[in-house]
């Protein structure tokens, strides 16, 4: 049944329907779209459209059709519906009669599926919110099991200056914390109801939009109906905020994968995570961290085919926009899986403390302390960045760390270096030295951890 048929003679083309027909993806409304029809109902009713006993009926109708659809029980691969609109109201007329063809009074499909889809992503952003918030805590967790791991930190993939194993998770907390605030901002912009917008230009029926929108749950009306049938930026809000956090999942997993090498060997993933090679018996290979990194350019690609399908479209509703929904609900189930499929790495990984050390502490990272050690004697910090770059390449010449060479040889570059150089550039001290806010030492690290595992406590009470 089409919402559309009485000035056409001839019926659709089969070709047609499979580029029109949105029923096969449109299906995942099917809650939004009759619970938003309840409403409907009853600000029609008041209107003078419906008797009592009619939207009594209606109501009825559509609460069994709301128990079947949130419990997967309706059958849309039977249904000929060309979308979810005609289907819902198909179902009623044929338990109604003309009492259903009655609910589609003073309404478009235009603003009803503008509806609907507010209503699914308001209730995706705030899963989403939790599923985040669940990676973070697992982060906490980690971070909290193996706190006094130091590994090395990278800049240009190249080892830099060695930090606490706490600090690169909380790194990554910080990034999921702003992916959650991303998701609140877009919660608050997105919370205005179309419904009552009609096709473009609203209704000629007294309906209480004000009533309809606090109802369902929004703060508002929206305020223009030409605005609220055609704006689609809360899609593209919420595939930007996926896309963001699916690159901030992306650059753990990158990370993660690297640490997991064996060129590295700073943790092992569990089996779980993991899986083997079909000809070489030895492999353990990352690879549910591999496509958490895969499927960052599939979310990417789903933003920005909405930014290209709306970037041309004139006032109001265009077919065109049928286009935002599969990518919105291939993006948002892909980051669910990924951000869910983290947790699980993070739970799993197992830390080689002494590699870490090991690696923390090659790769001349202590001659920044050396730079800052000859700084306190009173030394240029450009001249003292010089003498420490020439006891770096008498350090390679030799084969040597840098708290290996004798004092005599660092001498020859500096006669100020004593023997008390010698505990600044011990690993520790190159670390817990940096007991700044926001810093890698001891107690900034740990106090960070007590705020984040206290932030937790509050999510769960």
């Amino acid at each position: 049944m089409a919402l559309w048929g009485g000035r056409f003679q001839g019926g659709s083309s089969d070709m047609f329907r499979q580029v029109n027909d949105s029923l096969p993806f449109d299906q995942h409304l099917a809650s939004q779209d009759i619970r938003g029809s309840i409403i409907w109902s009853r600000a029609i009713a008041k209107a003078g459209v419906l008797t009592e006993s009619e939207q009594q009926q209606l109501e009825q109708a559509l609460n069994g059709l709301l128990a079947k659809a949130e419990a997967g029980e309706l059958d849309f691969a039977g249904s000929n519906e060309e979308d979810i609109h005609s289907f819902v109201e198909a179902a009623l007329t044929e338990q109604l009669g003309d009492i259903g063809r009655k609910l589609h009074t003073g309404r478009s499909r235009n603003d009803q599926v503008a509806t609907d889809f507010r209503l699914w992503v308001r209730e995706h952003c705030q899963q989403l919110q939790q599923d985040l918030r669940q990676l973070k805590a697992a982060l906490v967790k980690s971070a909290e099991r193996h706190q006094h791991v130091i590994l090395p930190g990278y800049t240009h993939l190249q080892r830099a200056q060695p930090v606490r194993y706490p600090h690169w998770c909380l790194a990554y907390v910080e990034m999921f914390k702003r992916d959650i605030s991303r998701m609140g901002d877009l919660l608050v912009r997105m919370n205005q109801c179309p419904l009552g917008s009609g096709a473009l230009a609203g209704t000629v029926y007294a309906i209480d939009r004000q009533e309809i929108a606090q109802q369902l749950g929004f703060d508002s009306p929206c305020l223009n109906s030409l605005d609220a049938v055609s704006d689609r930026d809360y899609v593209l809000e919420l595939l930007f905020c996926a896309s963001t956090s699916m690159m901030h999942l992306s650059r753990m997993a990158e990370d993660m994968i690297f640490f997991n090498s064996g060129e590295a060997g700073f943790l092992r993933l569990g089996d779980n995570v993991t899986s083997g090679s079909s000809l070489m018996p030895q492999k353990k290979n990352p690879d549910a961290l591999e496509l958490i990194r895969g499927k960052c350019g599939r979310v990417f690609g789903s933003l920005q085919g909405l930014l290209v399908t709306m970037k041309g479209l004139p006032l109001a509703y265009n077919k065109d926009m049928q286009e935002d929904k599969e990518g919105a609900f291939d993006a948002v189930n892909q980051w669910h899986i990924c951000l869910m499929i983290a947790c699980e790495v993070i739970d799993s990984v197992e830390l080689n403390s002494d590699r870490c050390a090991q690696a923390a502490r090659e790769g001349y990272a202590n001659a920044t302390e050396l730079a800052d050690y000859l700084v306190g004697k009173g030394v240029p910090f450009r001249t003292a960045h010089d003498i420490s770059g020439q006891v770096v390449l008498a350090a390679l010449a030799q084969g040597k760390a840098i708290e290996e060479l004798s004092l005599e040889d660092m001498q020859k570059h500096s006669a100020l270096i004593g023997e008390d150089v010698y505990p600044v550039l011990q690993l520790e001290y190159l670390v817990d030295k940096r007991n700044i806010l926001g810093g890698t030492g001891k107690d900034p690290v740990f106090m960070a951890l007590k705020r984040e595992l206290a932030a937790i406590a509050d999510e769960q009470c």
